[in-house]
């Protein structure tokens, strides 16, 4: 049975690689001319600049996604680095009782505890009970539909799930605090401060950063030395060596159907491929509006088209440079206040910036070099979107200013910085979007809302539609790469299930 793959993206490719392990022949359907799709990053002269991955959840055996992972990629020939700190954070109105203005989020449970007590004794009682949610995490057993579909199993492996009620509690529990409703909580102005700013001013679940520094404390939650590209590529080579086939500068044009069902693909040059079943690993609002033409929806489908039931993640704003000095001591991930606000020609405006020094990955770059490279979120990617096709001149001018103005920031912040740049490159929401095609340059799918657990209405099935599934990063809000690869197991399980074939790892 054949079966034709959209996007050699983390989720196209991992579906390749349980599809063939299961005894089917696939090929992706690359529109670009490398795999990797938002998990990727770039060479430029001697250096190599990351579009952002920073840490992998289940890169050790603590959390149930090593094992997922571990199906498919070598995980103890991969190389982490769990960092002392997750983030740093510089406040502006406050300080600390002994005049720090830096509030550190370190990984290690017991060394924040003691530094969060330390920092505001009078906040003890609050402290600990945050750490106690975060040993609470690191304590629950994981229910099995990690590796299975709950709609596959049968009624009497449901009702087994029982013995999960008090994790489902815990989370519906801890799902409802937000970093302002915590930062209330607490008396310190500085510790108060620094919570709210978490999330750069926004409020959102503080699970988002709790549950991975529970695995932090675990090593189980590290970012692999060599970034996205060496990473990536490690699940390239395994679909390959399973017998499966990528097809780069092919675009997909439109699924081919007859009586409601997928029969293959049209790509843009006219050419067709028949195929017993599609696979759609692309960006969910080109592949329902797009390659459907919008003819398997229904009203919540139509409802995410405009975005009134969950909101796009953010998209960025990336100026990434290669400097020829070390910065031995500078925390790795910092956010710190601007004294006066920056203004981006998308009308967007930042009180606060946000830089990562990769100085522990010595793969990045020569010995005595580092990159480093700043980031802005921003919601207003069709400026950039629009600008770059319809004005390319005008597009590169702007977005090279803006870069200057930034590099001028950093110039003041850490010294020593314009005269040392080897390299400089500049990514904006429309290079993302030439690059992924991702839905208003969305840089992970959907944004998680206060229920941060509740699933997306982006389903592995479309209405109506037989013989396509899909599978990505919008199945899930918050998307990234665990549910990259956790949505293409399922959908090749249903798949399996659907066509009474065995998946590959059960057999």
């Amino acid at each position: 049975m054949n079966i034709s793959i959209i996007g050699a993206g983390v989720s196209g490719l991992a579906a390749g690689c349980y599809l063939q392990m299961s005894g089917f022949q696939s090929k992706i359907f690359e529109r670009h001319t490398s795999y990797g799709g938002l998990c990727t990053s770039w060479k430029k002269g001697e250096y190599t600049f990351e579009s952002g991955f920073q840490w992998l959840l289940g890169s050790g055996p603590a959390n149930p996604f090593y094992q997922l992972w571990s199906e498919l990629l070598d995980m103890k020939a991969i190389p982490f680095i769990t960092h002392e700190s997750r983030m740093d954070i510089e406040v502006r109105h406050t300080q600390s009782l002994k005049g720090e203005k830096v509030f550190r989020l370190y990984t290690n449970i017991n060394k924040l505890r003691d530094y969060l007590i330390e920092t505001s004794p009078e906040d003890q009682l609050v402290i600990e009970k945050l750490i106690r949610s975060l040993r609470q995490m690191q304590s629950y057993e994981i229910p099995p539909m990690i590796k299975k579909v709950p709609k596959l199993l049968p009624l009497k492996e449901k009702i087994k799930y029982i013995r999960f009620l008090p994790l489902l509690c815990f989370l519906n529990r801890v799902k409802k605090e937000t970093n302002y409703t915590f930062a209330r909580k607490l008396k310190s102005p500085f510790l108060r401060e620094a919570f709210e700013l978490l999330f750069d001013g926004d409020e959102l679940p503080l699970m988002i950063v709790t549950m991975p520094l529970a695995y932090n404390d675990l090593q189980a939650a590290g970012y692999p030395i060599g970034g996205a590209s060496l990473f990536v590529s490690r699940l390239k080579d395994k679909y390959l060596s399973l017998g499966g086939q990528i097809r780069y500068n092919s675009t997909v044009r439109k699924v081919l159907l007859k009586n409601d069902r997928a029969t293959g693909i049209q790509l843009e040059n006219g050419e067709e491929i028949q195929s017993d079943i599609v696979i759609s690993a692309a960006d969910w609002h080109f592949t329902v509006f797009q390659a459907l033409n919008g003819l398997y929806v229904n009203k919540t489908i139509r409802d995410l088209g405009s975005q009134e039931r969950l909101k796009v993640y953010y998209s960025l704003f990336i100026v990434s440079l290669g400097i020829r000095r070390t910065f031995e001591g500078e925390s790795h991930f910092l956010r710190f206040p601007l004294d006066q606000d920056l203004v981006s020609p998308d009308s967007t405006s930042y009180s606060r910036l946000e830089a990562h020094v990769y100085n522990y990955d010595p793969t990045l770059a020569p010995q005595g070099k580092t990159v480093v490279s700043v980031s802005f979120y921003t919601r207003n990617a069709d400026f950039w979107i629009t600008l770059r096709e319809t004005d390319r001149v005008r597009y590169n001018k702007i977005k090279n200013e803006f870069a200057e103005e930034i590099i001028d920031i950093m110039e003041k912040k850490f010294g020593r910085i314009k005269e040392f740049i080897d390299e400089a490159d500049v990514a904006t929401p429309a290079t993302l979007y030439s690059y992924t095609n991702n839905w208003k340059g969305s840089a992970q799918g959907w944004l998680p809302g206060k229920n941060l657990i509740a699933r997306s209405p982006v389903e592995y099935t479309l209405p109506g539609l037989k013989n396509f599934y899909y599978t990505g990063h919008w199945c899930i809000p918050g998307g990234g790469l665990p549910v990259a690869i956790k949505s293409a197991r399922d959908v090749v399980q249903i798949i399996c299930y659907d066509t009474k074939q065995g998946f590959g790892i059960d057999q």
